[in-house]
């Protein structure tokens, strides 16, 4: 019995790890398009750093804790799914907050000013 238990544990353990690691490629892949603006399209050529710094950690961080939601859900640990959404609302709260100390975006100027 303690055998089939522990290796219970041990798939649990190893989807759940699985789960977070596709939750941070998820991550990855959506701030991929705002980071490439960020970094290569910068206003007047400039690259925007913090968003490597800031944005990406937060949305590797927003995938994992997406993808432990769902797969708490699925377990239906209720807990610790409320506890994943939470933390889901603090990092866009952070987000929000660190994109609204960036000041407003500068106008691009293509034509003649």
């Amino acid at each position: 019995m303690e055998i089939q238990n522990s290796r219970r544990e041990a798939v649990t353990g190893t989807v759940g790890c699985v789960t977070a690691f596709a939750g941070a490629l998820a991550g990855i892949v959506l701030w991929a398009p705002h980071g490439k603006g960020g970094l290569l399209d910068g206003f007047e050529g400039t690259s925007n750093w913090n968003v490597l710094r800031v944005g990406l950690p937060l949305m590797i961080l927003g995938g994992i804790a997406a993808a432990l939601a769902v797969f708490f859900l699925v377990r239906r640990d209720w807990k610790r799914a409320l506890g994943c959404v939470a933390a889901i609302g603090v990092l866009f709260a952070l987000g929000v907050a660190v994109d609204a100390l960036a000041g407003a975006p500068r106008p691009e100027c293509y034509d003649p000013c």
